[in-house]
């Protein structure tokens, strides 16, 4: 399995599909999930570009963080995953934490990419005391603890009458985190505040929010683009993983997008 070591030692989990002369696209995770979110959406991508996926540190197959962290530390992850493997310039999508990460690196890293995905995210996500509740209930109990409380605000209540196998994918991959690679996440997207710094993204963006989030809801999508100059917006009839619940239209959007 493809590992890289970060500059603090922590060996990031990743995976390139795809034709190796295709544009590069990266996708970054969303908070208690990996890289296998992502794969509604892999048929069609790897038809068209060189797909980098990774488990963002602390989840999945990467290492835990060795301390706390900032919302920079997901950016610098990024950074370090295209100089291991020689891309010069990617495109980048990612949904609620990946998606703060790559308003970070549309700020700090513009050179590095083309276009940006962001997804059911926020520049601000909710108050620290929600943050700082979740923290200790997680290191208390255990990722099972909040595992309803979770799916009950990543997917609507259809979806998961109807869909049950999907939504147990996904659950399994929560149940599996590591509760102190989550935590530590949970404190960087508590401390983190990018509403009046991604005014300065000026790459093509595309902001994809679902109708029914509970966890980001709508708006703050539509924030995020009103600030971005130039950004798109689009909505989907989902919640949170609008990915997973919208599959083909997400998919559609983010290709449509990539393509200009």
């Amino acid at each position: 399995m493809p590992f890289i070591a970060c500059d603090d030692g922590v060996e990031l989990h990743y995976r390139l599909d795809g034709a190796e002369t295709a544009p590069v696209l990266v996708l970054s995770n969303s908070l208690g999930t990996d890289l296998g979110m992502w794969e509604p959406q892999m048929p069609a991508l790897i038809q068209r570009y060189r797909v980098l996926r990774y488990d963002t540190r602390g989840h999945g197959q990467s290492g835990l963080p060795p301390a706390s962290y900032q919302v920079d530390r997901l950016g610098l992850d990024v950074l370090a995953l295209l100089d291991s493997l020689g891309i010069a310039k990617a495109m980048f999508c990612g949904l609620s934490m990946g998606g703060m990460t790559g308003m970070w690196l549309g700020i700090h890293a513009p050179a590095r990419f083309s276009r940006l995905v962001l997804c059911n995210t926020a520049a601000k996500i909710g108050t620290p005391e929600v943050w700082n509740t979740r923290i200790a209930t997680v290191r208390e109990g255990g990722m099972a603890v909040i595992l309803n409380g979770v799916i009950q605000r990543w997917f609507t209540e259809d979806f998961v009458r109807l869909h049950p196998a999907a939504v147990q994918r996904i659950s399994d991959m929560l149940l599996v985190t590591a509760p102190e690679g989550y935590c530590a996440a949970c404190a960087a997207v508590r401390d983190m505040d990018q509403r009046e710094s991604i005014a300065a993204i000026r790459l093509p963006t595309l902001v994809i929010a679902g109708i029914h989030d509970l966890a980001t809801p709508a708006q703050e999508g539509r924030s995020v683009a009103d600030t971005i100059p130039g950004a798109r917006y689009a909505e989907l009839p989902a919640a949170h993983l609008s990915n997973v619940e919208r599959a083909e239209e997400f998919t559609q959007l983010l290709t449509d997008f990539l393509a200009g």
